[in-house]
């Protein structure tokens, strides 16, 4: 049994002996992407090429994570891949990840890579909670997270539930309150309304310049003892060392920033930090395994490393990147502007477009009503001189009439000597004629005058006629489809822009222009702080009604404790360093 274990193990030996290859994948927080490797390849060799894949320069903040048992590592540089613990299986998978977190990463971070990364990975701790983050900053974290996804606001693109399937939100903030998904995405959106007019670089900067002040951002806990014995929590992160009780990840008990550290060495599990001032006493702690003790120490010496590097001149490395940096924030600034302009031309020519559609429209409305009218006068006028023609026909029918009366009349009167009976009732029947006639004749008369009348009608029905021709024509020649607010050749007809009219020329000028913008906000720094604590405090008034304190999590409790107090991670640090180190030595020892 022993002899053929034995030879297994010899036979997988000389496998990996022959083999000159292994493959590697390296998981980013973006994409996966697979290598093959060399044996005879460092760490460093396998980093610089996924450095090199990235297009990343800022490596110093990186590093090559794996997981070993129930912790984490990270690959050494200095050593052969296969000579450490990682995984034996291939491809070995390997995650690419920040190790090392700036102060404040407006200063320090450069390439627009490096601060995706972090925005990315910064983004998963606090949605994973690894980072505790308060509901209030949350919303305003998500709508940032939002622009850098979708760009700036449209109503008409963006309605509501378009972020229906995105992760935003801890899970533990959506359950602290009693709000439907709607009004959620209804809050971030408002918030996602302001930042209209910042691009995907900024609005992820913006995302991490608040999530740096947050408690736990940026740093790494691990369980220690003292020398009493008692649990406690040790923090590492760009600052310094700080020392929690298990239960609060928030509030250091003490903290010792890296100036003040000389040296960090451990002994098995035993861990000792000496302080600058030779005056105060080593001190020491116990962690639970040697294996993370090895990693606190990468941690440590990283970090020491980066705080002193920061208060250093930079490198002339570090100067170029800087300066190619402001070089390419000074073109894409110029070229955002010129997109500006561009989008307000289009913008402008667009409306003018519809103004003149929507006038175009207007004088088809009354080009339309103008023919009805005449249409109308024409069918008056037909009316008209058909009822003049009737008229006439009826007095001449009437003047027929009376002729004929005056006939009967005279008929009437040679006949009357005959008798002076039939004289008497031949004048009473002639005096009924002679009414008769008169009546006739006054409704003659009358019809004559009405007939006039019409014939004047007519007359003024054609002339009606003559003006809604004469209006239809000019409603015609007005037609021309210019605005009054533009000239002529403001718009083509295919509302295409002209490269050579919109083109811009980066000039010296411009990098003048550019440096005195940016001195401008150095100088308006404090009021966007302020405007940020005011918009924090505004979302938590809106929401608090809402809030469900029976689930509030011990750090909820701790966070709104500290806001009360007016205790803020900057303010905290400074005041738990303006003791001794001596004696927040002996207060860490009495813990």
């Amino acid at each position: 049994m022993a002899s053929a274990l034995a030879a297994k193990m010899g036979l997988n030996s000389l496998m990996r002996r022959q083999a000159r290859t292994f493959d590697v994948r390296i998981c980013t927080m973006e994409s996966d992407m697979e290598f093959s490797c060399e044996v005879k390849w460092k760490g460093k060799d396998l980093f610089d090429l996924v450095c090199r894949t990235l297009g990343l320069r800022e490596t110093w903040f990186f590093g090559l994570q794996y997981s070993i048992k129930d912790t984490v590592a990270w690959l050494k540089m200095e050593k052969k891949v296969l000579d450490q613990e990682v995984p034996k299986e291939e491809p070995i998978t390997l995650y690419f990840l920040a190790k090392f977190y700036p102060e404040n990463a407006e200063e320090e971070l450069v390439q627009d890579i490096t601060q995706h990364l972090f925005f990315l990975q910064v983004k998963r701790k606090i949605l994973e909670e690894e980072i505790h983050c308060p509901p209030e900053a949350s919303v305003l974290l998500a709508s940032y997270a939002v622009h850098a996804k979708y760009g700036d606001y449209d109503p008409n693109v963006h309605k509501p539930g378009f972020l229906a399937e995105e992760e935003l939100l801890p899970k533990r903030v959506i359950n602290l309150y009693q709000m439907t998904a709607e009004m959620w995405e209804e809050r971030i959106t408002a918030c996602y309304a302001e930042h209209r007019g910042r691009t995907r670089d900024e609005a992820e900067m913006e995302y991490l310049k608040i999530a740096q002040d947050l408690d736990m951002y940026g740093v790494n806990y691990f369980l220690i003892r003292n020398k009493k014995g008692t649990d406690l929590l040790l923090g590492v992160d760009a600052l310094g060392l700080h020392i929690y009780e298990p239960d609060n990840r928030l509030t250091p008990k003490c903290s010792f920033p890296w100036n003040e550290i000389r040296n960090i060495s451990y002994s098995d599990k035993e861990f000792t930090i000496k302080p600058l001032d030779k005056k105060t006493n080593v001190f020491k702690f116990n962690s639970s395994r040697l294996r993370v003790n090895k990693l606190i120490l990468q941690l440590c010496i990283g970090n020491h490393d980066l705080f002193m590097r920061r208060r250093r001149v930079d490198s002339i490395e570090v100067q170029q990147m800087k300066a190619q940096a402001r070089e390419e924030r000074a073109r894409k600034q110029v070229e955002r502007q010129r997109l500006q302009r561009e989008k307000q031309l289009r913008e402008d020519a667009e409306r003018a477009r519809d103004e003149l559609e929507r006038r175009l429209i207007q004088l088809q409305d009354e080009a339309h009503m103008a023919n009805e009218a005449l249409l109308r006068s024409e069918q008056t006028a037909d009316l008209l001189a058909e009822k003049a023609q009737i008229a006439e026909e009826e007095a001449k029918l009437l003047a027929q009439k009376a002729a004929e009366a005056e006939t009967e009349m005279q008929r009437i009167k040679v006949t009357a000597i005959r008798g002076q009976e039939e004289r008497r009732l031949m004048e009473q029947k002639m005096l009924e004629t002679e009414m008769l006639a008169l009546k006739m004749a006054e409704e003659s008369e009358r019809r004559a005058k009405e007939a006039e009348q019409l014939k004047q009608d007519l007359q003024e029905a054609r002339q009606s006629e003559r003006r809604a021709k004469h209006k239809l024509l000019e409603i015609t020649t007005r037609a021309v489809y210019t605005s009054p607010g533009l000239p002529p050749n403001s718009m083509p007809p295919d509302l295409s822009f002209s490269r050579e009219n919109l083109s811009f020329d980066f000039k010296d000028t411009d990098m003048k222009r550019l440096s005195m913008e940016i001195e401008k906000e150095k100088v308006e720094y404090m009021e966007k702080s302020k405007h940020l604590q005011e918009q924090l405090n505004e979302l938590k008034t809106e929401i608090e009604s809402l809030k469900m304190k029976e689930r509030e999590t011990p750090l909820d409790i701790i966070h709104n404790q500290n806001t009360e107090q007016g205790t803020s991670k900057q303010s905290n640090f400074k005041k738990l360093t303006l003791q001794s180190t001596k004696s927040r030595v002996a207060f860490f020892e009495e813990l």
